[in-house]
């Protein structure tokens, strides 16, 4: 399996026979090289958003038709924002599990919001989420962007990821006390990839909380394509 950062939210999960592009913000991102797309791209078999703000779900449907993949999202974002724009949508809900090839995805809830923010006007869009992905016999936890809630617990208790990415730059979402302290109290991960941090000075620039409160766990700061192998 590897994990790889695209800057912001946005990953590549490269696992079973599925490359999954995760909330793929590549047009506009300070932290993403928008000559290497193509690299970024290749060989993509779906597109998971989280939800439908800008800076997780505006470039999703350029990709998805030019590779000709679904994206998977909340039913109202796949159906008044996907389809409405041509693209293949699968469209589930919280708690609704999809299979991806040998990949089964599982929409969690998450607590922030969602609306398409990024077309001139503010439309909803469902709401938010986050997934658990499992292959290769260990399951992701992809936050989305949340706050901590009591929801963790039961993720935890039904899911047990072993790898969980964490949304941890602040203001938007949990900063990094706050998910240091998820990560403690509700799960028993093996590994930590923060993400929503670093994009703009106005989020946490480091992960060096993240990590104090959590020692007994391996946090590792991402670089953009720069592959973790777990």
């Amino acid at each position: 399996m590897n994990i790889i950062w695209l800057g912001h939210s946005g990953f590549r999960i490269e696992i079973e026979d599925q490359v999954l592009l995760v909330d793929p913000w590549l047009v506009g991102n300070p932290a993403f090289p928008e000559d290497r797309r193509d690299e970024a791209i290749n060989r993509a078999t779906a597109i998971l958003l989280s939800h439908g703000h800008g800076d997780h779900a505006s470039t999703a449907i350029p990709i998805a038709k030019e590779l000709n993949i679904p994206i998977a999202c909340i039913h109202e974002l796949a159906d008044g924002f996907v389809t409405a724009n041509g693209a293949g949508a699968i469209g589930f809900g919280k708690g609704g599990t999809i299979s991806l090839g040998k990949v089964k995805v599982t929409m969690v809830n998450a607590v922030h919001s969602s609306s398409i923010d990024f077309e001139g006007k503010i439309s909803p869009a469902g709401s938010e989420a986050g997934f658990m992905i499992a292959g290769e016999g260990k399951t992701i936890y992809f936050s989305g962007d949340t706050d901590i809630t009591m929801d963790m617990q039961l993720f935890e208790e039904l899911h047990h990821p072993d790898i969980g990415i964490l949304c941890c730059g602040g203001h938007f979402t949990m900063d990094m006390h706050r998910a240091g302290y998820a990560a403690k109290r509700f799960f028993h991960f093996d590994t930590v990839i923060p993400c929503h941090y670093k994009t703009f000075p106005l989020l946490e620039q480091s992960a060096e909380k993240l990590r104090e409160a959590i020692p007994e766990v391996n946090v590792i700061e991402p670089e953009v394509l720069k592959p973790i192998a777990l």
